[in-house]
């Protein structure tokens, strides 16, 4: 990473258009080390397609993503792989392998994007576990897993690895109250030591939230990312 290089920089970034699409969204974002970007976004599948332009899963007609000073568009296949282990990743909807546990799916990505050793890694995703009121990791599949609990286990999954990006698409949705105060101090951790984020929310208790500690807030609409100024 370069020494001056933001976590997060997206340039005059427009998606390639769907069949059938309105004209696509331009995005404009810079997030430097320990930034917090709220983002009022209500629509799931904008929010979604957003997330995956962050981390450059998205082709572009123009303009440019780069993360940790890096273009997604000119970086190798296996190198894009690897940086993807530095971001930590809440979905607003899915995002589960349905047919293995919960434990397997908290643990896959980063045994996929990293090497990490495998002992070491379901050690602090246990203590991660713990901090979020789990009793340990989960050994249900998804499906059978208690709301909370899943809610829960989608932020152990996403702070493991200390990732420098945190993508949070509604992350504690209908589970406010209970995963607040846990959440909000991870992702305090988290910026302290030179992270960024973006939450991303459908929730008006979370939008409305006047001690919400973003530095940013914005609105994502159909014609991309409107800023609406600092923290209130």
């Amino acid at each position: 990473m370069a020494e001056s290089a933001p976590i997060l920089d997206i340039a005059r970034a427009r998606p390639v258009a769907e069949p059938d699409d309105a004209p696509p969204p331009l995005y404009d974002l810079r997030l430097e080390a320990g930034d917090l970007a709220l983002v009022d976004a209500p629509d799931v599948a904008q929010s979604r397609r957003f997330a995956d332009l962050c981390s450059g899963l998205v082709p572009l007609a123009q303009g440019s993503v780069r993360f940790l000073g890096r273009d997604w568009t000119v970086l190798p296949h296996d190198f894009a792989a690897a940086l993807r282990g530095r971001i930590g990743r809440v979905f607003a909807v899915g995002g589960w392998i349905p047919f293995v546990d919960v434990a397997a799916n908290i643990l896959l990505p980063q045994l996929h994007h990293t090497r990490h050793d495998r002992g070491a890694l379901r050690d602090r995703a246990t203590a991660l576990a713990s901090s979020f009121g789990l009793p340990g990791l989960p050994l249900e599949r998804p499906a059978d897993l208690a709301p909370r609990d899943l809610a829960g286990a989608a932020c152990v999954r996403a702070f493991l690895g200390e990732p420098l990006l945190l993508l949070l698409e509604s992350p504690v949705s209908g589970q406010w109250a209970e995963l607040k105060t846990a959440l909000l101090q991870r992702l305090a951790a988290a910026r302290s030591r030179g992270a960024a984020a973006i939450w991303l929310t459908r929730s008006d208790l979370v939008w409305r939230d006047r001690a919400f500690p973003a530095t940013h807030r914005w609105r994502l609409a159909e014609s991309g990312l409107v800023k609406l100024g600092g923290a209130p």
